[in-house]
Parts: structure tokens; sequence; C-alpha cells
């Protein structure tokens, strides 16, 4: 007996379009799997790592929608019709490194490299939630909300301080963001 219906996804599956590094891609995916898997593993952007898989280290970070995230914690499905950027797309076109991946050269502010991915991300969603006039929790209270922040080497630490580098790399990363923020006068 034939059906004129169309086959129907698996209960436990949804079609899932995301814009990747100014790509989009429409996936069949599981409603349980991460963004940090689907990015690995379908589509073969390997930048962001997998450390603690509880959003504790942010070797993971990416940004979504512009805002920085732990793509292990956020079910990929939840995601439809978000732009997502990783460190691979960070240079845009590519002929050029982003002004923070160069500065991370320039300055050795990596020793393993496994952070490294996170670490940029995560300073790339800093420096613009800084321009946006998000307070941390070490910014002078007597900063006028919604004024842009300015990122000291305090600032930068806190805002920074959920990407762990069990290398001890910290010095040389907040010497890198203050490079590309201008901040350091050094």
């Amino acid at each position: 007996m034939g059906s004129e219906h169309a086959p129907r996804p698996a209960p436990h599956r949804s079609g899932t379009t995301l814009r990747v590094n100014g790509k989009p891609h429409t996936l069949t995916v599981d409603h349980r799997r991460v963004l940090l898997d689907v990015l690995r593993e379908d589509l073969d952007l390997t930048g962001a790592k997998k450390g603690c898989d509880h959003g504790q280290c942010g070797a993971c970070t990416v940004l979504v929608d512009g805002r920085r995230v732990n793509s292990c914690l956020l079910l990929a499905v939840a995601l439809d019709g978000c732009d997502v950027t990783t460190v691979e797309g960070l240079s845009g076109d590519g002929e050029e490194p982003h002004p923070l991946q160069r500065a991370f050269l320039e300055r050795d502010a990596f020793q393993c490299g496994y952070c490294t991915p996170g670490q940029i991300c995560s300073a790339v969603g800093a420096i613009a939630e800084a321009q946006a006039g998000h307070p941390s929790h070490v910014t002078d209270p007597e900063v006028p909300a919604g004024r842009p922040v300015a990122l000291d080497r305090d600032e930068i630490r806190e805002r920074l301080s959920g990407n762990l580098c069990r290398c001890g790399a910290y010095p040389r990363i907040v010497d890198a963001v203050e490079d590309v923020t201008g901040a350091g006068g050094a």
C-alpha cells in the first residue's frame, strides 16, 4: 500500500539552517546534538575544541549572532536561522588574519594552542561587549550605563575569565588584546 504523504523526519530530528562563517548550511539535526559537535563533525570546522564538555573551560567558544557562547552547551536545533562565527571565519575572506589572530601570533599568546581558538573568539566577543557598553564585574560603577567600557588589563582579565589556559599564557593573551584595543600603550 503506497502513501501519498512525504516521509517525515524522525521524531527526534529537525531541519536546521545555520549561517556559519557567512555560508548557509541546512542540516537535519538530532535534537540532542550540540553546536560544537555539528561544527566539528558535520561541517569539518575543528577550530572550536571539546575541552570539558560542561561549559567551564571556554575551549569551544564561538560567536552566535555576534555574542560569545560555549558551543558545547547549545543545542544546534535551537539555533535555526542564527549566524555562527568560528575562529576559521574571523578573517572573512581568508586573505589576512583577523587582528586578534595576528596579535596572538606576534605576542606568542599561546603555548600548546588548544585553547587559542576559544580565547580569540572570546576576546572578539568581549571587545564588542565593552564597545556596546556592557559592564563586567570590575567595571567602575561610575561609568554611565550604555557607554563604551575602556578595556584595561583588569577588564580584559575579567571578561576572559571563562576561558582557561592550562599552559598559563594569560599575560601574553592580555597583551595581545591590549594591542588590538590600543589599551596597552606599550
